[in-house]
């Protein structure tokens, strides 16, 4: 495996100028892998349909019970993270959904958006280091 980590957004310009992309280190570079994961729906991806998580289907699905969409969103983060980060093991997930209110006076709007904090731990098998890695995501936004 390449121990070369490159840094996003890449600036391509770079490459015309006849200069390297700039690197980054290999947690960051995990941090970067875990957050297109988490970004990208599934089917998204041309070359492989399998490849992302179940967020952007979970985020217009109305939410009966809190603890089955993040338990169900867990679980597909977990077998996504575990298949296509092949530099971390013993990988926990923790997923949590809060609701957030935003009031805005001067316009008489209250909004209302569903937080949720996604959390991801594990080893990382080249070093033997403990991962950590945390993001929070707004999703739905309801305004009155």
């Amino acid at each position: 495996m390449s121990e070369n980590y490159y840094a996003k957004p890449f600036r391509f310009n770079k490459l015309f100028l006849d200069a390297d992309l700039q690197t980054t280190d290999l947690g960051k570079s995990i941090s970067n892998h875990l957050e297109l994961i988490i970004f990208t729906r599934y089917g998204e991806n041309r070359y492989n349909h399998n490849f992302g998580c179940e967020i952007w289907d979970l985020d217009f699905e109305l939410i009966v019970s809190e603890s089955i969409w993040e338990e169900k969103f867990r679980k597909s983060l977990q077998k996504s993270i575990s298949e296509y980060e092949t530099r971390i093991y013993q990988i926990e997930v923790e997923v949590r959904i809060t609701e957030v209110e935003n009031v805005y006076p001067l316009r008489k709007i209250t909004e209302i958006k569903k937080k949720v904090d996604i959390s991801v731990r594990g080893m990382i098998k080249t070093t033997g280091e403990k991962y950590f890695f945390n993001i929070a995501l707004f999703l739905s936004p309801l305004s009155t």
